[in-house]
């Protein structure tokens, strides 16, 4: 039966009830298929170029930054595509998850393949062109599946508080779907027999949860995102600019949002951070400290378990004491643990395990602060403009994520290959590294993220939308609404 229009309206402006339990942990399972994903190629794509694939360490970190080349452009105009879709069943966001899932675990997987000609591996330059083709493909579906999932957040819901829950159980599942990538692996690589087979293995496990995740995401989120649409306003059609042209148009009002000129400053120096660690740890571990390749996940854990465990406790805290404070608190920690693992020695494996815990407490604020601050950003700009576009600010900082891992992978192949890293050579033990390549290695590992999350310190501390200037954000935007509805 169709409601009368005054009962859709009362519908329509009626508040939100809180998110249930369920519906939270189906909007957090929407990340989790990305991040185990995201997280092998953090961790062991730059070993898997050298020591399995055979790359030399230069061409090996240029792979992924010549794919973010066409990221650049992509990650914005999916964003600005997915605020103009239009679907009574599914919403402007979850098509574009439910016919994206599968291309993206099929990409995902094909990254971790040594093609051969003949039975003999490729030469290392037609190597480096197929994964720089199937990397490009793999991030388009990645934007595709990821950037509409990460614009649902202020769509969920609109309490300032609800909202960094809901980016705890995001960020939960991120983090969790980490350390299962790390657990999967200790165990392929424990039970698997040969590096190419041990990878494969990983990634094909690993491709099939994220379909899995992605589908119980959209299935999961639908009654809520559907609620939302239904109030909704409108974006008018009328316009005389060319697509190109509102694209731009767009860009110039998200760049001109001088809160998120902040944020994406704050994530690329915290997330850096994180990937330049991630991609040298197993680096670090093996050729440094002298452990073997199945330590290599145990540290990683140490990390991860830690930032997961936090996760909630940040969340709790920054209620009482804000965002802004939260972030120094978790990134002092995190400061500390960088810098100690430039002076640990190699027979000090117990402390290399103190400082992986302690670097947990920091990695997890980079997870949690700056995704919870873009939907304040958001508000903002629906005040200044009169409409929202979530797409094309979380497409910019889905961007910016790739951009770290990208600079991450690229500087830290350069580190190497510059200080005469030695590659693996297929069918060959690994050889020795020279005094230059492990000074590389422990620079990249300790005063080069450390410097990154210093400069993230001081965007942090100029930053402008506290709990009070949002809570007026919130009550112009009540007003506004309200004058609209008496005219």
């Amino acid at each position: 039966m169709t409601q009368p229009a005054d009962a859709r309206a009362a519908f329509s402006e009626a508040p939100d009830p809180p998110l249930s339990f369920w519906t939270k942990l189906a909007f957090g399972a929407g990340d989790l298929g990305p991040a185990i994903t995201a997280n092998i190629i953090i961790f062991f794509q730059m070993v898997f170029f050298t020591n399995v694939a055979g790359i030399p360490a230069g061409l090996a970190g240029s792979i992924l930054l010549v794919s973010k080349i066409w990221d650049a452009v992509n990650d914005p105009i999916v964003g600005v595509l997915t605020d103009r879709t239009e679907s009574k069943r599914w919403g402007r966001r979850l098509p574009w998850l439910l016919y994206g899932a599968v291309p993206f675990g099929f990409f995902a997987f094909l990254l971790w393949i040594v093609p051969t000609f003949g039975g003999s591996p490729l030469a290392p330059w037609y190597l480096f062109w197929y994964y720089v083709v199937v990397g490009a493909l793999s991030q388009i579906f990645y934007t595709v599946v990821n950037l509409p999932y990460t614009a649902m957040t202020p769509e969920m819901t609109q309490d300032y508080d609800e909202r960094t829950q809901l980016n705890s159980f995001r960020f939960a599942f991120s983090i969790g779907g980490s350390i299962l990538s790390l657990i999967l692996a200790k165990i392929i690589f424990e039970q698997v027999e040969g590096r190419e087979a041990q990878y494969l293995t990983l990634a094909g496990v690993c491709s099939l949860i994220a379909i899995v995740a992605l589908y119980w995401c959209v299935l999961g989120t639908r009654r809520r995102i559907l609620a939302f649409e239904a109030k909704r306003k409108p974006r008018t059609r009328e316009s005389t600019q060319s697509p190109t042209q509102q694209f731009l148009e767009e860009v110039k009002i998200a760049f001109g949002n001088r809160p998120f000129q902040f944020v994406i400053g704050i994530y690329l120096c915290s997330w850096l951070a994180v990937q330049i660690t991630a991609s040298i740890i197993p680096y670090f571990v093996v050729n440094y400290m002298g452990l073997k390749d199945a330590d290599v996940p145990t540290v990683l854990i140490g990390v991860q378990g830690t930032a997961l465990a936090m996760l909630f406790v940040w969340s709790f805290l920054s209620k009482r004491i804000g965002k802004r404070a939260v972030y120094f608190m978790g990134s002092g920690f995190w400061i500390i643990a960088q810098a100690g693992l430039f002076f640990l020695k190699p027979d000090q494996t117990g402390l290399l395990y103190v400082l992986a815990v302690m670097a947990g407490f920091g990695v997890s604020v980079a997870y949690l602060v700056p995704w919870s601050m873009i939907p304040d950003i958001i508000e903002l700009d629906e005040l200044q403009t009169g409409y929202r576009r979530e797409g094309v600010f979380y497409g910019f900082m889905v961007l910016l994520q790739k951009l770290g891992l990208a600079l991450g992978l690229f500087f830290v192949g350069l580190a190497l290959e510059s200080s005469g890293f030695q590659e693996a050579v297929a069918g060959q033990p690994l050889p020795v590294q020279p005094e230059s390549a492990l000074n590389a290695i422990r620079i990249a590992v300790g005063p080069l993220p450390t410097a990154s999350l210093l400069v993230g310190l001081v965007l942090t501390y100029f930053y402008p939308i506290t709990r009070e200037v949002h809570a007026e954000i919130v009550l112009k935007l009540q007003e506004r609404k309200e004058s609209e509805r008496s005219r």
